[in-house]
């Protein structure tokens, strides 16, 4: 497995990587399951496949949302297969959420009443945050207290089911971490080249069409708050589409966007990650590829 911030050199690494043995490479980034982002996920063309075998690439129409629980079932599926073939499963990606439901399944929460969920989610946050910190003081104090949608949710998960956040954590299910033999490896270079790199990958990503695709997801006039339509450089291309923003401004807010993105990613998996894993900090070229490979 080899996990880190977009643009760290993941896709590389694990071509590399494939070649040395009969693989087949499984994505674990969540922009790019969907069919629909093909330039602005960065998802590797057939060309960049180099002839390996790919799975859970733009398998999915824009118009469904992915979730982490649905990911993972699929996932476990490729794994299996690879399995069942002789082959190595690689899986690359930088959803962390996606990566831990795999490894560690998901709570079993019962479905919310749909009555609770209609007044908490009419609360205003404020007092949602008060009524937390009586009735799931853990959960409260874990966190942001302007953290909406988190608040919200663990107030109508305990209304609902009568037990708080941490009850339903402790009884994950579903996940394959015991299961299986990992080597995983979690990217992390210097964060001044890994910023730079994706202000320049998100010029190449103009340069290379992503207006035209962004302008074909808009013909389908899908729903606004579709995961598709909210990926990074979409709402910022549609300002350019419509004549909401100049090029050069919706460039620039896209590249804040994606280093503050890679910025999250980044922080998650050096503190999230199990301290085991290997972590790498160098910035991966033609010189030591090979090196960290055979670490794997």
């Amino acid at each position: 497995m080899i996990v880190g911030p977009t643009a760290s050199g993941k896709s590389a690494l694990a071509l590399e990587l494939a070649k040395k043995q009969p693989s087949v490479i499984i994505n674990a980034d969540s922009a790019q399951v969907y069919a629909d982002l093909q330039i602005l996920s960065a998802r590797p063309n057939e060309q960049e496949m180099e002839g390996i075998d790919h799975r859970l690439y733009g398998y999915i129409n824009g118009a469904d949302a992915c979730s982490a629980a649905r990911w993972s079932n699929d996932a476990k599926a490729e794994i299996a297969a690879a399995h069942d073939r002789d082959e190595l499963p690689i899986l690359v990606g930088g959803t962390g959420l996606y990566v831990r439901t795999l490894l560690n399944g998901i709570a079993p929460i019962p479905k919310i009443d749909s009555n609770i969920r209609s007044t908490v989610r009419a609360m205003d946050v404020n007092d949602a945050y008060t009524a937390l910190l009586e009735e799931d003081p853990v959960s409260a104090q874990r966190l942001y207290p302007r953290d909406s949608s988190r608040i919200m949710r663990a107030l109508e998960v305990v209304r609902s089911s009568g037990k708080p956040m941490d009850y339903w954590h402790s009884h994950m299910a579903g996940g394959i971490a015991k299961d299986i033999n990992l080597r995983p490896l979690v990217l992390l270079p210097p964060r001044d080249w890994l910023y730079g790199r994706c202000d320049k990958r998100f010029q190449i990503m103009l340069d290379s069409g992503a207006r035209d695709e962004v302008a074909k997801l808009l013909d389908r006039n899908l729903p606004l708050d579709c995961p598709v339509m909210r990926a990074i450089g979409v709402p910022e291309i549609i300002a350019i589409i419509k004549g909401d923003s100049s090029v050069e401004e919706a460039a620039e807010r896209a590249k804040a966007a994606t280093r503050q993105y890679a910025k999250r990613q980044f922080t998650w998996f050096r503190n999230q990650c199990p301290d085991g894993w290997l972590r790498c900090a160098e910035i991966i070229n033609n010189d030591n590829i090979d090196d960290i490979v055979r670490l794997l």
